[in-house]
């Protein structure tokens, strides 16, 4: 029993010791065995072995009392066998991993059970070695400090329990409130979600809507999706900070208004010329190609000392809005048509333009000294219209006018006075001016001028207003004469300087008191302002990715002088439709051309149109360098011709097969340096040199590539005739066989137009 216990106690030492082999190095004193271990450093620095010590074998232990100490197998007696082994173990492993530090006034364990006292900071070399018993003892463990390898795996384990503890606690979701404007680009939802645009973009997809980070959605969509991800929505409530416009019959100082006429009709029917008969000018002769291409609005006075404004609109079949514009601002409509010529397109659009005001229309029938004049005719055409005259029993106010000869002109403005009675226009003369933007340019000295028509109200010099989305303080005033004016009544239209940013034609125009009140209206209506750059496009999956469904681009800049130009020729442009190509505005601004403008052109591989503006130097020789294709027109419709030239030239070309000729095989010859030659007979058309052939065996297409020579009785030949034979070679084709038939062909490509 004894001998077990001795070779249990040498089978642990071993575990702990070195890799030496060899003998146990054991010591006994008195009744008791003991095994050694001492802990050795090596001369390789931090790489510490533990080896045995050969030397003091003979030596007494003190720590030979049997009494003083309990074995392993005592401390664990109260255990199984099984888990008494294996704690054993473990707490040797544990403690044999430690070493001894020395620190002062330390004293031996046994030594102190004997009442030896050691000197001040002196340790025996016996104290430094560590045994079996000392591994067992709690109280031995004082003086010992772990190892850093044992200090880093203990970090690392408790790390390790950490992160699994992380893992097992469940997180919890955040909910974010959403605040959602009226329109919201997807890049900002996302991030007022905190989650990727990604996910939003494929949840979209999902749906069937194609869409990128910068498109804008709209609330109800926006709303949709903040609650598909778990969020809040709240709907963005602001104080609606658009101004009323006053109502004329609600105003306490309500005096007498000139009335405010509008001259439509269609193109070349003499508007700009019966305008110049009535202000004794010569507007016409500034027009490019004759033709009026934006507003222009000016004010006379009658013989009587009343006035009148008159606003003069393009004919063009692409001035559209600008004929609508200036109808909603308009109290009288003057139809002018030729009497020559009739009712034309632009005639009837003019009608509806009106009718759709509510405004009355005089008829002025124009170029009544011309020898094929027909007034009567243009009275019954407009029957189907609903414009009677009173010659007819109608109550539409007629006029046989002539611009060239002035005749009957002061008729025509005794029946403008006569319709301006029956409305009884009047306007607040007292309260802030309101007004609408007719048209607006940029200025090279100025910077932004806009035309403004005062509707209601006294327009001031040093007034502060808002506009669309621009604001500004009045800086000065110029009218119709080209004369600076200090006060502007209403029915008035005067160049106004001193807006921050170039106005849209149409926009309102409203005077508000200070101007931090202007600023806050323009800020709400430019985070509110819809764009219309990036639409959300509905479509399939199917078809979000096909590249061949998509129509090519033709990236167009346009600069123009004014902006009633510009926004003309953006709508003309917009309306050149074709499934295969189609025309993308990327920019439409008004001003001269610049680098800026040439640059940008560059970028995104555009052609840059100029309508009445031309480029400065610097854009010009820019423009040069980069090769960017930059043109300037002075009439819409040039315009419009370059747009569809350069639509069409993207389209691919009709191309169509025009067989020329066949033969068919009759033998196959070898030809030293040729190959093997198809010797046929041409049935049909005439076979020529280096045109497309094909090879059909039996109906079945065999192969297609071209004629690579042909011989006439050894000669070779250019073409053959029909009823001749002659000897044929395919380019990379030998396999010949009788009965083949060899079809020549020609490619014909037709450009097409739109």
């Amino acid at each position: 029993m004894e001998e077990n216990k001795t070779n249990k106690k040498k089978k642990l030492t071993i575990s702990l010791s070195s890799k030496r082999s060899g003998t146990i190095p054991t010591f006994t004193r008195g009744n008791k065995k003991s095994v050694i271990i001492e802990k050795k450093f090596s001369r390789r620095g931090s790489d510490r072995k533990f080896y045995g010590k050969d030397n003091n074998l003979n030596k007494q232990s003190k720590f030979s009392d049997k009494s003083k100490f309990s074995s392993p197998d005592k401390l664990f007696s109260n255990k199984t066998p099984a888990n008494r082994s294996f704690e054993i173990r473990k707490i040797a492993e544990e403690r044999a991993t430690k070493r001894f530090t020395s620190t002062k006034k330390e004293e031996n364990f046994d030594t102190k059970k004997k009442g030896l006292s050691k000197s001040k900071g002196f340790t025996t070399r016996r104290d430094k070695k560590f045994t079996l018993s000392k591994a067992l003892v709690d109280e031995s463990m004082e003086g010992k400090e772990r190892s850093l390898a044992s200090v880093r795996r203990a970090r690392l384990k408790e790390k390790k329990n950490l992160e699994a503890e992380d893992k097992k606690i469940e997180t919890k979701k955040i909910v974010h409130e959403v605040n959602i404007p009226d329109k919201i680009t997807i890049q900002e939802l996302s991030n007022r979600m905190a989650i990727q645009a990604g996910a939003i973009i494929k949840h979209l997809l999902n749906m069937g809507v194609v869409a990128t980070i910068n498109h804008n959605i709209d609330a109800d969509t926006a709303e949709y999706l903040v609650k598909e991800f778990g969020n809040i929505a709240i709907r963005e409530k602001k104080p609606d900070l658009n101004i009323k416009k006053l109502n004329t019959s609600e105003g306490k100082n309500l005096k007498t208004r000139a009335p405010i006429v509008t001259i439509m009709g269609h193109v070349d029917h003499g508007k700009t010329s019966l305008l110049d008969s009535l202000r004794k000018t010569n507007v016409v002769a500034e027009e490019h190609g004759g033709i009026t291409q934006h507003i222009g609005a000016y004010k006379i006075k009658t013989d009587e000392g009343k006035d009148i404004t008159f606003i003069d609109t393009p004919g063009h079949a692409a001035f559209t809005e600008m004929r609508a514009r200036g109808s909603k601002v308009t109290d009288i409509v003057i139809l002018v048509v030729a009497a020559d010529d009739g009712v034309k397109p632009q005639t009837v659009e003019a009608i509806k333009h009106a009718k759709a005001a509510k405004v009355p229309i005089i008829v002025a029938i124009n170029k009544c000294d011309l020898p094929k004049a027909d007034p009567q005719k243009v009275k019954n055409e407009l029957l189907q219209y609903e414009l009677i005259a009173e010659d007819l029993s109608g109550d539409t106010l007629f006029a046989e006018v002539s611009a060239t000869t002035k005749k009957n002109l002061e008729k025509l403005k005794e029946n403008i006075i006569l319709q301006a009675d029956l409305l009884d226009l009047k306007a607040d003369y007292e309260s802030s001016a309101t007004g609408v933007i007719l048209e607006s340019r940029i200025d090279k000295g100025k910077g932004p001028v806009s035309t403004v028509l005062v509707t209601n109200g006294s327009l001031k010099k040093g007034d502060f207003f808002v506009s669309g989305n621009t604001w500004g303080k009045i800086r000065a005033m110029i009218n119709d004469e080209n004369q600076t004016v200090d006060v502007a009544l209403p029915s008035t239209p005067v160049e106004i300087l001193g807006m921050n940013n170039s106005a849209l034609a149409g926009d309102d125009f409203v005077v508000v008191e200070t101007e931090d009140k202007a600023k806050e209206i323009n800020e709400y209506r430019i985070g509110h302002t819809k764009s219309k750059k990036a639409p959300v496009i509905a479509a399939n999956k199917e078809s979000a990715f096909d590249v061949d469904s998509t129509p090519k681009e033709l990236s167009i800049i346009i600069k123009s002088d004014v902006h009633g130009s510009s926004e003309a020729l953006k709508n003309a442009i917009e309306k050149i439709t074709h499934p295969e190509v189609t025309p993308k505005i990327i920019l439409s601004n008004i001003g001269v051309i610049t680098e800026t403008d040439v640059t940008l052109a560059k970028a995104s591989d555009a052609v840059l149109i100029g309508f009445n503006v031309r480029p400065n130097k610097e854009a010009k020789k820019l423009a040069d360098n980069y090769k960017i294709q930059l043109k300037c027109f002075n009439i819409i419709y040039e315009v419009l011709d370059f747009i569809n030239n350069s639509l069409s030239g993207l389209l691919k070309p009709d191309i169509k097969e025009e067989v020329v000729g066949s033969a068919e095989v009759q033998a196959i010859f070898k030809v030293s340096k040729v190959g093997k030659v198809a010797g046929s007979k041409v049935t049909d058309g005439e076979i020529a040199n280096n045109l497309n052939a094909r090879l059909i065996r039996d109906g079945n297409v065999l192969y297609t590539g071209s004629i690579l020579s042909i011989f006439r009785e050894k000669n070779a030949a250019k073409q053959v005739a029909a009823g001749l034979e002659c000897g044929i070679t395919l380019k990379d084709f030998t396999d010949f066989k009788e009965k083949d038939i060899i079809e020549v062909y020609k490619i014909i490509e037709t450009e097409r137009r739109i």
